[in-house]
C-alpha cells in the first residue's frame, strides 16, 4: 500500500466524512487533518463541526471562511455567463466544488501532507470535480476516495462501522435525503426522489415556503448592476455575499427557486434531485432581463452560446482549464455595459421581471412605438428583405430551371 503520511480530508461533519476519518487512519497509518469549507451553508451545519472532527480522530480541523471570495469570484462570474445546466439548474453544487477544492488544495500544502481527500460516492459528479482541481493545482498530491475503495456499501454500514470504533455521531438510518448546501441554493436527493413519479413531499424542502403557502400580495425587489455585477439591493449598496443573503430570505419566503429535476450526471446515469436556488433565481432573472435591454442580436445569441457551452465546463468540472478561462472572458467582455436597474416582482414561487432601465439601454420608444414617427422609414424595409433573403430567391430560381 502506498505509504502516506498525513493526508488533508474535505470534511463536512456528515455521515460519510466522519467514517472516513478512522478508515484513512486505520489503512494508512497517517494523520488526518480536517479541511472545512464555509461556503455559507449556515451555523447550524458548521456548529461542533471542529469538536465532531476531533473525536473522529483528526488531529486537527480547519474551518476556513470562503463566503465572500465565493460570491465574488466564483458566483458573480457564473451568473454572468447565463450558464443554466440542461436549462433548468443554477449549479449550486458544481460552482462550489472549485473554491472548496482550491483551498482543500493550499491547505494541503501548507501543512505539508501528501495526500488529499473527499467523501465523494463513486457514482457521483463531484469525484470528478474535486479531483479534477486536484489534478489542475497540485498533480503531486496522492487522491484517496474511500467510497472508490472500501467495502461498506450503506448509511447503515457507516453507522456499524462508527459503533465499532466508539466514535459519537448524530446521524441515523431515519436521515433518508442527502443535502448539500451553501450560500446559493440547497439540493435535495434520495428517499421518495429515487421514484421520478413520486411528487416530492413538504419535508424534503428545507429553505423556502411552498408557493401555495407563499404571501397572498406580490413583493417588488429592484436590483441595480454595474457593469453585470450586483452592487445594490432596494436602493442600499451591499457586499456581493450580504446582497445574496437578503435576496435568500426574500425569495424563500415567497415561494421562489424550486426546480425538481431529472438530470444527466457527467459518469452516464441520469439521477433526480430536488433544488432550491432562492436568491441566486431573482439575480439571475434581474440580470437575464438586464441583457434584453442592453445587448444587441448578435452579442445576445453569442451570450446564450457561451452560457450553454459553460454550463457543462463547470457541470463536469472544468473550472481550472483553458476553456473555463476563455468562456468566463468572454462573458466578462460580454457583461461591461450590463449597467442598470431591475426591478423583480415576487410572487407564489414566481420571480418576473417588470420594470428595466439603463443608460446603455439600446430601447428607444422612437423606432419601435406602434404610433406615428418620425425616425423610421418603413419603405427601407424592402430591400432589406430582398437582400435578406436573396439566397433562398436564387435557390428557387435555380430549381425552376433544372
Amino acid at each position: 500500500m502506498t505509504s502516506i503520511k498525513k493526508v488533508v480530508l474535505a470534511y463536512s461533519g456528515g455521515l460519510d466524512t466522519s467514517a472516513i476519518i478512522p478508515y484513512l487512519k486505520e489503512q494508512y497509518d497517517c494523520e488526518v487533518v480536517a479541511f472545512v469549507a464555509d461556503v455559507g451553508q449556515g451555523a447550524d451545519e458548521l456548529e461542533g463541526v471542529e469538536e465532531k472532527a476531533l473525536a473522529s480522530g483528526a488531529s486537527s480541523c480547519h474551518v476556513v471562511d470562503l463566503k465572500d471570495e465565493f460570491v465574488a469570484d466564483y458566483i458573480n462570474p457564473i451568473l454572468k455567463t447565463g450558464a443554466l445546466y440542461e436549462g433548468t439548474y443554477l449549479l449550486g453544487t458544481a460552482m462550489a466544488r472549485p473554491i472548496i477544492a482550491k483551498a482543500q488544495v493550499e491547505l494541503a500544502l501548507q501543512v505539508g501532507a501528501d495526500a488529499v481527500s473527499h467523501g465523494c460516492t463513486g457514482k457521483g459528479n463531484d469525484q470528478v470535480r474535486f479531483e479534477s482541481t486536484y489534478a489542475a493545482l497540485a498533480p503531486q498530491l496522492k487522491v484517496i476516495a474511500p467510497w472508490r475503495d472500501w467495502t461498506m456499501k450503506s448509511r447503515t454500514d457507516l453507522l456499524n462501522y462508527l459503533a465499532s470504533k466508539n466514535i459519537p455521531t448524530t446521524a441515523s438510518a431515519e436521515k433518508i435525503y442527502s443535502r448539500d448546501a451553501n450560500c446559493w441554493h440547497i439540493s435535495h436527493e434520495g428517499g421518495e426522489l429515487e421514484d421520478p413519479a413520486c411528487e416530492p413531499t413538504e419535508q424534503v424542502w428545507t429553505w423556502s415556503v411552498s408557493p401555495e403557502q407563499a404571501p397572498d400580495k406580490a413583493e417588488y425587489v429592484t436590483l441595480a448592476f454595474e457593469a453585470g455585477v450586483l452592487t445594490q439591493v432596494n436602493g442600499e449598496a451591499m457586499t456581493p455575499y450580504n446582497a445574496l443573503v437578503l435576496l435568500n430570505e426574500l425569495g424563500a419566503k415567497n415561494g421562489v427557486g424550486r426546480i425538481d429535476i431529472v438530470e444527466n450526471r457527467l459518469v452516464g446515469m441520469k439521477s433526480r434531485g430536488c433544488y432550491e436556488t432562492p436568491g441566486g433565481t431573482i439575480v439571475n432573472a434581474a440580470l437575464r432581463g438586464l441583457e434584453t435591454l442592453v445587448l444587441d442580436k448578435s452579442a445576445f445569441k453569442f451570450r446564450e452560446q457561451v452560457g450553454l457551452e459553460f454550463s457543462h465546463v463547470l457541470y463536469d468540472g472544468r473550472w481550472f482549464t483553458p476553456v473555463s478561462k476563455a468562456l468566463l472572458a468572454a462573458a466578462t467582455s460580454l457583461a461591461e455595459p450590463l449597467t442598470g436597474e431591475i426591478t423583480v416582482k415576487l410572487y407564489k414561487g414566481q420571480a418576473v421581471v417588470v420594470k428595466r432601465s439603463s443608460p446603455n439601454s439600446l430601447y428607444s420608444e422612437a423606432f419601435s412605438t406602434f404610433e406615428e414617427d418620425e425616425v423610421y422609414n418603413q419603405k427601407h424595409a424592402e430591400g432589406f428583405i430582398r437582400l435578406f433573403s436573396l439566397s433562398s430567391r436564387i435557390s428557387a430560381l435555380h430549381k425552376e430551371q433544372n
